[in-house]
């Protein structure tokens, strides 16, 4: 499956955006699909997770309580809901299938993957 993230842009400090990540094919029970992040000069890391079905969702601590992912296989798509921004969230956001449960150690071995990241969508948060 081929995934795509969209939705990325600039906004100030404390407010909100929504990424899309589209499939190729259809999503529906399959795996875990995930969203990640590189900011400039700083390594990919894990951001949020939602299992094939939604059961299972893992957030990374920087982003607890401020972002939201869902996920709609009716439409192939996973949206991550972003909100209070911080500046310290500027990066380039990529989604990803997660070949396993939605953990932080998935997460992080996930990030640190080979695997074609595509081009992302660039988030700014400007102060």
């Amino acid at each position: 499956v081929q995934l795509q993230a969209f939705g990325g842009g600039l906004v100030q400090a404390g407010g909100s955006l929504r990424l899309s990540c589209t499939a190729s094919q259809s999503i529906t029970d399959s795996y875990p699909i995930g969203w990640f992040r590189q900011a400039p000069g700083k390594e990919r890391e894990g951001v949020s997770c939602i299992s094939g079905r939604g059961q299972t969702i893992y957030y990374a601590d920087s982003v607890k309580g401020r972002f939201t992912i869902s996920r709609h296989n009716t439409n192939n798509t996973v949206h991550l809901q972003m909100s209070g921004l911080k500046p310290e969230d500027t990066a380039t956001y990529y989604c990803q299938t997660v070949y396993a449960m939605c953990t932080s150690a998935t997460m992080t071995r996930a990030s640190q993957g080979s695997t074609n990241w595509g081009q992302g969508t660039l988030v700014t948060v400007s102060s």
